[in-house]
């Protein structure tokens, strides 16, 4: 899963609302999902050619609307809708992460879930 931006340099609509309205509607479609880490400011501004207080913009917008979080040097993030989601993503984050760490691969780590499921859902 990637990113895909498409800047129309010659649209009438601003750089940064056509970046901020294409992530904003890829979140709410599902496409980039909640904990998804979005490129830094830098990076993306250096990636669609524009300049980094456009992209910084952006970002402030969407994180005002609550559509992207940041987490300080951690980066930026696709936001959950509400605390409970919040949460959710954030231990899922932070789980993956781990597995990451300690080397497990994606089906490694999907079958430690599914084990931990069984375990706490078993009657």
């Amino acid at each position: 899963m990637s990113l895909k931006i498409v800047i129309d340099q010659d649209a009438v609509t601003a750089p940064y609302d056509q970046l901020r309205g294409q992530i904003a509607e890829e979140a709410r479609a599902g496409r980039l999902p909640v904990g998804y880490k979005l490129p830094t400011v830098r990076g993306l501004a250096e990636q669609l050619g524009l300049a980094a207080n456009t992209v910084a913009k952006a970002y402030r917008v969407l994180e005002a609307d609550g559509v992207i979080e940041t987490r300080g040097r951690h980066g930026t993030y696709i936001a959950a809708g509400d605390a409970r989601s919040r949460a959710v993503a954030a231990a899922a984050s932070a789980y993956v992460e781990r597995t990451r760490r300690l080397g497990l691969d994606r089906d490694a780590a999907r079958a430690a879930v599914e084990e931990a499921l069984r375990a706490a859902y078993s009657d």
